[in-house]
Order: structure tokens, then sequence, then C-alpha cells
């Protein structure tokens, strides 16, 4: 089971603004830029990416019915600002891997005790 609700709501209000200041920089890190559903406002959510088949895979360490990754889904397509560069994605899929076997080794076993084996797989635009 993936981390609980409660704490992504938490971290929405408070530990967010702290890592949305280092995620576009750091390895294993960056900011996804997405639109609500809904609202159609801009929203800018620091998550866990990694390389990966031609593309990137997104750890859904609260799980894959998060707004972030259903607003993705919703829309097709997401920016992210990753190690200082600003990347347009397409085609998000949800998967799923218990082993987390794509993920890096300290991550994965990180993936492997929460129980978050859902991920969100997209391919770069061509020309990104």
């Amino acid at each position: 089971m993936p981390l609980p609700r409660k704490l992504a709501r938490m971290n929405k209000v408070g530990l967010n603004h702290v890592t949305r200041l280092f995620a576009g920089w750091v390895p294993g890190w960056a900011i996804v830029l997405h639109r609500g559903r809904k609202s159609g406002r801009l929203y800018r959510t620091p998550v866990n990416v990694f390389r990966h088949g031609g593309g990137y895979r997104f750890a859904l360490t609260y799980g894959s019915d998060s707004d972030w990754v259903l607003n993705v889904l919703a829309a097709g397509h997401c920016d992210i600002a990753t190690r200082g560069r600003l990347v347009t994605l397409t085609a998000p899929e949800r998967g799923t891997d218990a082993t987390a076997s794509w993920a890096p080794p300290g991550v994965r076993w990180v993936l492997r005790r929460i129980g978050a084996g859902d991920y969100l797989q997209c391919r770069l635009e061509h020309g990104s």
C-alpha cells in the first residue's frame, strides 16, 4: 500500500513548498507542471522521476489516483523541470511493478518497503 493520502495532504501544504526549491535540479527529482482537470489552474508538483525506456518513469508513492497523475492522464501530456531543463512528455500510461525493478537500488528498496509498485510512464516529445 502506498503512502497514506493524509500524508500527501500534509505535504501539499508543507513539505512540497520546500521540495520545490531543489526538485527541478536534483537527480531523481522533478517538478511536474500540470493543469487541473476542472479548474484549468497550473500546478507545480515535486515528484520522483527517472529516465526509463525512451522517456521518464514517475514513482507513484501516493498511488495512481493522486490528483497530479489524474491531471496528466486527462491532458495526455505534461512538462517537467528536471536537472535544470524543461522537458515535454506525452502518452502517459499507468503501470505496476511490485519489484520496482526499473528504479535505482536505493529508491527500489524504499518503494518495495512502502508497497508503492505503481508508476506513470511518459514518452519524450519528439524534439525535447
